[in-house]
């Protein structure tokens, strides 16, 4: 049987920063990929959907790691092997069925203006969201930033409560549990500034009435005003493939094909892992599993007796959000955009939406397993920011619907036959139709710039990437009850295991979704001897 320190089940983003940061720290450490690449929910296409066009199929946008807790420690060595991210000063537009448009600029007075036009005294609104959130942020970003079940979540805690005292931190908490759209009605007093935030909620899996989504809301638009919304040149498979490198390089390994069937457990202890195809591999350190909580305690760890009857419940009743679907165009030439070309040709993420109420229009439909008469279109233009994913000339539209049902059983439109609500190419066809219809609206040259286009249904996710169940792209929902101190579950809160030298990494662990490699790192410094070593408080909690 092969040793390695590590052994690191699944290689997406929280893994192979985990991985990566081990290796730098002299850890012998082993990726198991089960499939035929690394990179998980990062996977960079050439020639797709035509040639001459390469695309991220899945993830795409990298504010979260560029801004997150991991980059620092890593930016200097990512850049030596070759990952250079492309910004712009227009992470984020908005565009209305009546012509109405907003852009959310990484300067503050011209987002400010560009709001006031719209509706005056909307400027000074986001003026002061930025000045008294921005104010708090800190501790935002350090709670998902920070192993919470852990002496450091403790003295973050502390650290509110000195500087906000008693009062100012149930007041905080109190504005951390409010529905996006309370804030967003009460804050902004014009459709387009709510138009041009409220979309944002959905890149959490969450809707405008979830408790907690304003709080992700300001979170999203201050990291957006702060930091862009960058794109690796070339495409998500150079982070993969940088970070890879320094594991290899290190002396480590990140194996595809390698699909593990089950943890291997002694005297309570995590010792390695078994493959599918018999092989065992030993791990003297531990073992880290970036997957989801039902694969984790009913699969990796099947009938192993230390893992409390109340832990397999709680992973049994760990619920998945709404499935999401993806469309990617090849374009001969950029989008044109029927109204407000010049700023919105230059926008990261552009929202195609009826605004605030139609983002929740959408989202109740969704929840209620029908197709979105009105889906919010979120259109991803990764060519205007990285030209080499084009031929010269060309255009491409990233195109994602996050209000997309697993199993419709109904058309909210009345117009698609959804039949037993298996996402058939013909299903996944007619709506897509429907979409590019609705931008066709926004997007003077859609169809006579269309040179090819690829569909991709939430079953097709699910069956690229096993953590992606029901089409999820989240790994699993968002809402209060599984976020924050009680992601995944609040019977196996933290990255820690009642299995000893077992972490839980991943979008289905703290801090969740996004592609910041936020959990790969505090497990990383867990083990390299950072926080949570000798600060863990799982002897209090129920077993």
């Amino acid at each position: 049987m092969t040793e390695h320190d590590v052994v690191i089940i699944g290689s997406g983003i929280n893994a192979l920063v985990a991985a990566a940061e081990l290796s730098r720290e002299g850890r012998d450490v082993l990726v198991c990929e089960r499939n035929s690449r690394a990179g998980g929910a990062i996977r960079t296409e050439s020639d797709f959907p035509a040639p001459g066009y390469t695309t991220d199929v899945f993830s795409c946008w990298h504010p979260l790691f560029v801004g997150g807790p991991a980059h620092p420690g890593l930016r200097d060595e990512l850049q030596r092997r070759g990952v250079v991210y492309r910004n712009t000063d227009l992470p984020a537009g908005v565009a209305l069925a009546d012509g109405t448009t907003a852009v959310l600029s990484t300067d503050t007075e011209a987002t400010a203006t560009g709001l006031d036009d719209l509706h005056p005294g909307d400027g000074d609104a986001w003026r002061g969201m930025l000045e008294q959130f921005g104010q708090r942020a800190d501790l935002a970003f350090a709670a998902l930033g920070t192993e919470l079940w852990s002496v450091d979540g403790m003295k973050l805690g502390a650290r509110a409560a000195r500087r906000l005292g008693a009062l100012g931190t149930l007041e905080f908490a109190q504005s951390a549990l409010e529905p996006a759209r309370a804030w967003l009605r009460r804050t902004f007093a014009g459709e387009g500034a709510r138009a041009l935030l409220s979309p944002w909620i959905g890149h959490n899996g969450l809707g405008p009435e979830d408790a907690g989504s304003a709080l992700i809301n300001k979170v999203i638009a201050l990291a957006l005003a702060q930091g862009g919304c960058p794109v690796p040149e070339g495409g998500g498979i150079r982070l993969v493939e940088a970070l890879s490198g320094i594991v290899r390089d290190a002396g480590g390994e990140v194996r595809t094909g390698a699909d593990v069937s089950r943890v291997l457990v002694e005297d309570g202890r995590a010792r390695g892992v078994l493959l599918c195809d018999g092989e065992r591999i030993g791990a003297r350190e531990g073992v880290l599993a970036s997957v989801t909580p039902q694969a984790l305690y009913f699969d990796l760890l099947a009938d192993e007796p230390t893992v409390p009857g109340s832990v397999r419940a709680a992973a049994d009743r760990y619920r998945y959000g709404r499935g999401d679907m993806q469309v990617h165009l090849a374009m001969s030439e950029p989008p044109r955009w029927r109204h407000d070309h010049e700023r919105l040709s230059r926008t990261a993420v552009v929202h195609a939406t009826p605004g605030l109420d139609g983002v929740s229009a959408a989202v109740s439909e969704a929840d209620r397993n029908l197709l979105p008469s009105s889906p919010t279109i979120v259109c991803g233009q990764p060519a205007a920011l990285d030209p080499t994913r084009v031929p010269a000339g060309g255009g491409a539209l990233w195109i994602q619907l996050q209000e997309t049902p697993f199993r419709p059983t109904g058309d909210a439109a009345g117009d698609i036959d959804v039949g037993d609500g298996q996402w058939t190419p013909e299903l996944a066809d007619r709506y897509a139709d429907r979409v590019l219809n609705r931008l066709s609206q926004h997007i003077d040259n859609l169809d006579s710039a269309l040179v090819d286009r690829a569909v991709i249904s939430p079953a097709d996710l699910q069956r690229a990437n096993c953590n992606l169940v029901n089409g999820d792209p989240y790994a699993g929902s968002c809402r209060l009850d599984q976020f924050l101190l009680w992601r995944p579950m609040a019977r196996a809160p933290g990255h820690r295991t009642s299995v000893a030298g077992l972490w839980h990494i991943g979008a289905s662990t703290h801090p969740g979704p996004g592609l910041a490699g936020a959990s790969g790192h505090l497990v990383a410094q867990d083990i390299i001897g950072g926080t949570g070593v000798r600060s863990r408080l799982r002897r209090w909690l129920p077993g």
